[in-house]
């Protein structure tokens, strides 16, 4: 990051609050793709943490240069569907990553196949 020559304290960037968690647009009528991309970095829709992510093209712009911009109920239904609709008519809330079932196989065959290759090795260059 650079800073100014004329005061070394004052930076050319202005400093962007990622970390803070971002509260939830209102739902409301005649939504904007903003408040679409609100629910989504608030964590309203569950697809990440709530902060602040600086996407580069917002939601929408696509659909605005191929002159068919989303009407507001559009966007109603779809802020609708990420949010209430997803998790209510979903049969499990949530992924595999996020389920703690207990059970460990996969760790300790993992652990227990590197010991096995480590004997092996061991073994194989005391023989020499």
């Amino acid at each position: 990051m650079t800073t100014r020559s004329d005061n070394p304290n004052q930076t050319d960037i202005p400093r962007t609050h990622t970390i803070k968690p971002m509260d939830a647009p209102p739902m409301t009528q005649g939504s904007t793709t903003a408040q679409l991309k609100g629910d989504i970095n608030s964590g309203r829709t569950g697809d990440k943490n709530e902060v602040f992510d600086p996407g580069l093209s917002p939601l929408g712009t696509d659909e605005e240069a191929g002159g068919t911009p989303l009407t507001p109920d559009q966007i109603d239904l779809a802020r609708r569907q990420e949010s209430v609709d997803r998790w209510q008519n979903s049969g499990e809330k949530e992924g595999y990553a996020h389920r703690n079932t207990g059970s460990r196989k996969a760790l300790y065959g993992f652990v227990g196949f590197i010991g096995l290759v480590l004997v092996l090795f061991i073994g194989a260059f005391s023989m020499f």
